[in-house]
């Protein structure tokens, strides 16, 4: 019985150094992910408040008109915070003040990359300036998505929508002067000279069907206007004629 009582004893003994070892380890692990954690709250706590510095010393130099200072404060501002938006934008409108073209374009880059709201006046403004330049380098296809953002984030700019279009067209690119008039029919459907536009691109490309449906909604949008209505008559009679020349 003592044996037995001994032995009891010690493996008693030994299961309670076992959980109390055990108990240590979870504990330190614990403490050891909540200090790394801490640790790691710190780092970006400091980190945001020297991006900030940076970002308020730039503004202070780029007020000052100092704007080669501004660039630099600017640029370690983003090296410590890349998603510091406004950043991107204030170092755009200087690259685009000293005509360094392809710098604001970057940078409106990450700044619109940035942004979650299409309708902000900032992602607005920034989109239809980054068309402008991209389309003045004649880097269409990059312009083009900037292009169909802007015109569904404003579309009542009609003249912007013209200007982009044109740009397109006279560049040879009429694939994308079409999708220009196609966004700016689905983001202004009540604009009937939208659909007169693009039923002219569609017409000048064959594309007859397409193009009578166009000159169709155009004439039902503003049923007044009598230059719709033979617009819809005109095409209808050389889809009638290429229809009795296939037949004959």
């Amino acid at each position: 019985m003592k044996t037995q009582s001994g032995f009891t004893f010690r493996v008693l003994g030994l299961s309670l150094a076992i959980s109390m070892l055990t108990a240590g380890v979870t504990a330190t692990s614990a403490f050891a992910q909540q200090s790394g954690a801490t640790q790691q709250e710190q780092a970006l706590a400091t980190t945001n408040e020297l991006a900030q510095r940076h970002y308020r010393r730039a503004n202070t130099y780029n007020n000052l008109e100092r704007f080669d200072e501004a660039i630099t404060e600017y640029q370690l501002a983003i090296a410590a915070d890349p998603n510091l938006a406004d950043a991107y934008r204030n170092l755009a409108n200087i690259f685009l003040s000293k005509e360094r073209f392809n710098e604001a374009i970057t940078m409106l880059a990450r700044f619109i990359a940035l942004q979650s709201d299409e309708q902000s006046t900032p992602l607005v403004a920034s989109l239809k300036t980054i068309g402008e330049l991209l389309r003045r380098a004649e880097r269409f296809e990059e312009s083009i998505d900037y292009d169909i953002r802007a015109i569904a984030a404003d579309p009542r700019d009609e003249s912007q929508i013209h200007i982009m279009a044109n740009r397109y067209d006279n560049a040879g690119d009429s694939d994308k002067a079409i999708r220009i008039y196609e966004q700016a029919t689905i983001s202004i459907p009540d604009n009937a000279f939208m659909n007169r536009n693009l039923g002219r691109l569609l017409e000048r490309e064959g594309r007859l069907q397409d193009a009578l449906a166009q000159y169709q909604r155009a004439a039902e949008t503003d049923p007044s206007a009598q230059y719709y209505r033979e617009l819809v008559q005109n095409i209808e009679a050389r889809l009638a004629l290429g229809a009795t020349v296939a037949q004959g």
